[in-house]
């Protein structure tokens, strides 16, 4: 794994940075079981506690669980922070989205889940169709996004990504010997991506629309590798797959712009299309179908068909994402293609 020294406050500019390697334990994901395990750390997300047991999925003994977000007039960014019993192991687990039809039950972070998304995601600010509202104010007619309006809208204090730095920063302070992995489905999943690229600590990130674009968006630090953060997801569901997109999407009828794919880092890619035959469908979606069906013991997937892992897919990020898109800052008169 890699860390950097901090990087500089100038915009415009990707400062030079010395990389320093750092040795710490990372999840071995190419064991079913470890993939198992932060698995269903990231479905325990979607509820406050182990008391209702349909809704969470009893952990090994050694690790506790300390809920963040939780309280009744949260509305925000939600999960729990799961402790080894020898403190030397922390995960922070981030929930995603909570809409009935795409993951969770609803509740009162729908709203604001939904504003993330559809910021992180889109290619500008959720403009889908003449008819939707978008969630910023950048769209410059057209295919046309300023540059600079998204990217200072994506590190609004109210948004989730500067919320999760503040909550690494927290654990680590009341850790700091601890090696701290991240995770999450779907939303959370990107997050935890974005706040592992930052920071240069292991993710593991299931079921996550595309966070390159959003990564590049907030200039994070590009190091040699990026291979501390995985990706797992399956063909079937459009979501990571950046398929569930146009105004007659499933997605979009839900008032979502999912629309990226391009990953960061390394993918776990399960091809349940070619391989078990399944049709996409946004139902494949949720964090407690793919432990059934593929990560559990009675799952349909088998050993042997374990050969689809890679880097980061999608190129080049941005040349992948949204290519119909002008991207510039048009208030100076500065345009890129995208």
């Amino acid at each position: 794994m890699y860390r950097s020294p901090a990087a500089s406050n100038e915009r415009d500019t990707t400062p030079a940075l010395d990389w320093h390697d750092w040795a710490g334990l990372t999840p071995d994901v190419s064991q079913r079981s470890t993939l198992l395990q932060l698995a269903q750390m990231a479905f325990n997300t979607y509820a406050p506690s182990n008391t209702t047991p349909t809704s969470w999925y009893p952990l090994l003994p050694a690790w506790r669980s300390s809920p963040f977000g939780w309280e009744p007039t949260d509305d925000g960014m939600r999960g729990h922070v799961f402790v080894a019993s020898d403190n030397k192991t922390v995960v922070i687990a981030t929930k995603g989205t909570s809409t009935g039809w795409l993951a969770g039950d609803g509740g009162p972070t729908v709203g604001r889940d939904k504003r993330n998304d559809n910021l992180m995601f889109s290619c500008c600010c959720a403009r889908v169709g003449p008819t939707w509202s978008t969630v910023c104010g950048c769209w410059d007619g057209g295919y046309r996004c300023d540059t600079r309006c998204v990217e200072e809208a994506l590190v609004d204090e109210g948004l989730f990504y500067p919320i999760g730095l503040n909550l690494y920063n927290n654990v680590s302070y009341m850790y700091p010997n601890a090696n701290i992995w991240l995770t999450g489905h779907s939303l959370g999943g990107g997050l935890s991506a974005l706040m592992g690229a930052t920071f240069g600590v292991p993710v593991v990130a299931f079921e996550a629309p595309g966070e390159k674009l959003a990564s590049r968006r907030l200039h994070l630090p590009a190091p040699p590798s990026l291979d501390h953060i995985t990706h797992v997801y399956h063909t079937a569901d459009p979501i990571p797959m950046g398929t569930c997109t146009g105004v007659t999407s499933l997605c979009a009828l839900g008032g979502f712009a999912l629309e990226t794919r391009c990953h960061t880092g390394q993918v776990v890619r399960f091809d349940t299309v070619s391989k078990l035959g399944w049709s996409v469908d946004v139902r494949t979606h949720g964090i407690g179908f793919v432990i059934e069906k593929l990560l559990g013991d009675e799952g349909v997937w088998r050993e042997e068909d374990d050969d689809d892992e890679g880097e980061g897919d999608g190129g080049e990020g941005i040349w992948g994402d949204c290519y119909n898109w002008e991207f510039g800052e048009f208030r100076n008169s500065t345009r890129i293609k995208g």
